[in-house]
């Protein structure tokens, strides 16, 4: 088969670089006309072996648990010398493992080399992230294996050849092209490698498509890097591969399709990723489970885009009785020859890989089907099997490889848009003479646009949030103050600020969020009343759709407790509520108030990793069918489909500092989420607005008004052109930003190689507080609000932050070279004594023998000392967070 891999160990240790030192003090001693002994002597040694041990420990690198042998490529590739790690306990359970190749150079094109690492423990563990260290520019494809007997143990091997992976069977892990972005597997989920699984040893293969690429002769060290845990994981992950092996696409032919179908007749498995895999004639590959006569589909993408992993349909598992099915379509358009399933790029391939958890009792690490589909079968396959993915041709074009192109991976959830190339950046400055005349207003609780774009604003007017406004159970307290007075809901002219209409007096006590749908209405949450309704906006406020009780707190489906959002489907009208201070969940319901579902409550919710902490606003993502919240406590974004309520993906930033309070969205570009932070008892992280890429979680843009400062930013509405307003609670201000565009190139979102933070885990641990949600959740308004004359009681924190690679290379460089200075003192003195006392004989000291021409001390050795762009590239590597997607399908129930 062409599924061939192999994996090499790299490592370099400090006894390695010290040994270099010791042969060099043991020749020079035996020079005929050497630099003088004794004291001088040895202040020559200690300096060196000094320097040595100052230089290794700058690089950071760390010995292997089972030590390390190096092909000649390490020794002669001081490059990768600095980016091959094998591996780093982060503490007592998770490791992280780097698996690279160790600076080869493949000499012809379609090379396959394979390197293998023994798993670095004795105990089972478990893989629960894989990041690629690998651009398309070079690598065609990376597949890594598990096995027990890999072809060979040291140094890289050539596993195109019959060779091949492994002496005994081999089992894929995860296969990665196309600058496929990292994959992240679901909470309880891992590969489990080691002790009792059978696979003692990784192996990974390297495809090197086009030598082009390794024309200025610069050797590869692409690999992958594994986190993983020896915490008892309860499913295990695996990999079903269906794959053709003869289907001949005909030249000129426009559909050549490749089908694969087998029956299941093992324990369930529950899929929650697929990948798709073709050369450059593949348009559309499909995987789907059949069960009495239905198909189901499993996931479809085209491969032309990135290869990635993206997340399968959380709906479908896989029992025994059903079929697997996939449908590889080709065209056969622009070739003048027939084309074959092989393993160069100018052949096909049809590869459809499911990654998939299974009870950990009966978990199979791999299985595959290559039978070829019936006829009969596949006449009823769904249509969409044959309807081509759309591909740009700018982003073909940018996805060719060496005049080739090696089709693999696609992006993420629900996302068949790929990621474009942002060439312009764009930066948010306020527009400080907006308004042109003052609105006038309260507390500022929410903003949305109606049908024409106009802002709306949803304020309190002499209304005010105080610490006393709520007893202990969330009872209003103010009632006999009777309702705002004030028109609440204004609508007004983005571009001036004028006021076009006013509505909303004598309705509502404690107004917080407001949305409009499609028919301009407005969908309002007051935490006073604990309801959520749906108003007129024809000026006579008309209350259409009334859901809770007047100020009546509850937690069941028909009461709210202090309701903070509302978000609304632009195609089906289903609203979804954010239910908020007192509640730690999120409600659906149709359009005319019918309750539909919830979820979020308890932190039993497998869904996310730890339950709301006020979720406090919403956004609806139209095209991605996503409703995403702003996890206020919890200092999150978290995002679920619409459809299901299933977890998607979820943001969180340090510069967050621990509070989101509001979030916006737009289709602009690659998707933009635009957010704003709030002030923190625990952190002094400034407040200020985020521009978000989704598909990256990058944040681009930050931004904050210019005279006067945020106080508490409470909500944010971005307009069509790119204008940002921005409510603010604490100043009854409402501020607009707009964009100016920056000539600066930015990286293409999401094919920057994304590094793993190490101290992840300690960080987020130590960024969740216990507090009362009912209490003192949400006493940080109030204080704010009600005493806005008082300053909050802050603690600061000291918060390290990864350190560029300028920064981490200079105190290193300085010290050696203070070491240095005096070693060449010593060494020009040497050599002076040494003319002078052989001017009166024959001979002379010839410095390039002494430090090369030694046995025990060669030239190879001396290399070693080599760090000529190591440490900054190893540590712009290590120095960026791991912003993986995170695929979620809830384990199911283990069998008993």
């Amino acid at each position: 088969m062409f599924l061939k891999t192999r994996i090499g160990r790299t490592s370099l240790n400090s006894s390695q670089l010290l040994l270099g030192a010791i042969g060099l003090k043991r020749k020079a001693s035996k020079q005929t006309c050497a630099i003088p002994t004794g004291v001088m002597g040895d202040s020559v040694f200690f300096m060196v072996v000094f320097a040595f041990i100052c230089h290794s420990h700058s690089l950071e690198v760390q010995n292997s648990l089972y030590g390390s042998k190096w092909a000649q490529e390490n020794v002669l590739n001081p490059d990768c010398v600095s980016r091959t790690r094998p591996q780093t306990v982060l503490n007592s359970q998770n490791i992280t493992v780097d698996i690279r190749m160790p600076g080869v150079l493949p000499t012809e094109s379609d090379t396959y080399l394979c390197i293998s690492f023994p798993v670095p423990t004795s105990q089972d563990a478990y893989i629960v992230d894989f990041i690629p260290r690998a651009s398309m520019d070079t690598v065609h494809h990376m597949l890594l294996f598990g096995c027990m007997n890999p072809v060979s143990t040291s140094g890289y091997w050539d596993c195109g050849s019959v060779q091949g992976t492994c002496k005994d069977e081999a089992s894929i892990m995860y296969a990665w092209a196309r600058n496929a972005p990292p994959t992240k597997l679901p909470k309880d989920v891992g590969f489990r490698v080691g002790k009792n699984s059978g696979m003692s040893h990784f192996v990974l293969q390297i495809h090197y498509g086009d030598i082009r690429a390794f024309r200025n002769h610069h050797r590869d060290c692409s690999g992958l890097s594994l986190r993983m845990t020896t915490k008892k994981q309860p499913f295990i992950a695996g990999i079903y591969l269906l794959m053709s092996v003869d289907t001949v696409i005909l030249p000129g032919k426009k559909v050549t399709n490749a089908d694969i179908a087998c029956d299941y007749t093992s324990y369930p498995i529950y899929p929650f990723a697929f990948r798709t895999h073709t050369h450059r004639l593949g348009k559309v590959v499909s995987g789907y489970r059949i069960r009495n006569g239905k198909w189901s589909l499993i996931g479809r993408q085209s491969p032309q885009l990135p290869q990635a992993f993206y997340p399968a349909n959380k709906e479908v598992n896989v029992q025994y009785g059903d079929t697997m099915a996939a449908r590889c379509m080709f065209t056969g358009e622009g070739r003048t020859s027939k084309t074959y399933i092989g393993g160069t790029s100018n052949d096909e391939m049809c590869n459809f890989y499911i990654m998939y958890y299974m009870d950990s009792e009966h978990a199979i690490p791999f299985m595959n089907c290559m039978e070829t589909g019936s006829k009969e079968l596949f006449r009823h396959i769904p249509a969409e099997a044959n309807v081509p993915i759309p591909v740009s041709p700018d982003h073909m074009n940018s996805m060719m490889h060496g005049g080739h192109s090696s089709a693999d991976e696609g992006q993420l959830l629900n996302s068949n848009k790929e990621e474009q190339v942002v060439d312009q950046e764009y930066h948010l400055d306020q527009v400080s003479t907006w308004p042109e005349s003052s609105l006038q207003l309260g507390q500022v609780s929410g903003l949305a646009l109606d049908s024409d774009s106009n802002l709306v604003i949803f304020h309190r007017g002499d209304h005010q949030w105080r610490l006393d406004s709520f007893n202990t159970q969330a009872r209003y307290q103010q009632r006999l103050l009777g309702p705002i007075q004030q028109s609440t809901i204004l609508v007004v002219d983005p571009a001036k600020g004028r006021i076009l209409k006013a509505s909303g007096r004598n309705m509502f006590y404690l107004p917080h969020g407001i949305t409009t749908d499609k028919d301009n209405n407005y969908w309002v949450t007051d935490v006073a009343l604990h309801q959520v309704l749906k108003v007129s906006s024809d000026g006579r406020d008309r209350i259409l759709v009334e859901l809770g009780e007047a100020f009546t707190p509850g937690s069941d489906i028909n009461h709210f407790c202090q309701p903070t959002d509302v978000a609304v489907d632009t195609e089906t009208g289903n609203i979804f509520v954010s239910d908020g201070y007192c509640n730690a969940r999120m409600l659906k319901f149709s359009a005319d108030g019918k309750y539909l579902s919830q979820w979020g409550a308890g932190s039993s919710d497998r869904r996310r990793r730890t339950p709301f902490q006020i979720p406090h606003s919403l956004v609806f993502l139209p095209d991605r069918k996503e409703v995403c919240v702003a996890d206020r406590e919890n200092g999150r974004i978290q995002c679920f489909l619409a459809e299901t309520g299933e977890f998607v993906k979820e943001i969180k930033k340090d510069e967050f500092g621990g509070k989101v309070f509001a979030i916006a969205f737009t289709p602009a570009e690659d998707d933009l989420i635009y957010a704003v932070n709030g002030e923190s008892l625990y952190h002094s992280t400034p407040l200020k607005g985020f521009v978000i890429s989704y598909s990256t979680k990058r944040i681009l843009d930050t931004f904050s008004p210019n005279k006067k400062e945020f106080k508490m930013p409470h909500d944010i509405v971005v307009t069509p052109d790119g204008s940002v307003f921005v409510g603010d609670v604490g100043s009854k201000t409402v501020f607009k930003f707009t964009a100016e565009k920056l000539h600066r190139s930015v990286k293409k979102a999401g094919i920057e190689i994304q590094e793993l933070l190490e101290m992840e885990t300690f960080v987020q641990s130590k960024m969740k507080q216990d507090r009362n949600t009912l209490k003192t959740a949400a006493i940080q308004e109030k204080q704010t609000v009600a005493h806005s004359s008082e300053p909050l009681v802050k603690v600061e924190e000291m918060k390290s932050t990864p350190k560029s690679a300028e920064k981490k290379g200079v105190l290193p460089a300085v010290i050696t070279a203070l070491l240095l200075i005096p070693l060449l003192l010593v060494v020009v003195l040497g050599v002076f004594m040494c003319w002078r006392k052989n001017s009166k004989s024959v001979g002379s000291l010839n410095l390039g023998k002494f430090f090369a021409s030694h046995k025990e001390y060669t030239r190879q050795g001396f290399d070693q000392l080599s760090t000529e762009g190591s440490d900054q590239e190893r540590n712009a590597e290590d120095s960026s967070d791991s912003d993986n997607e995170e695929y979620s399908a809830p384990p199911p129930l283990q069998s008993s």
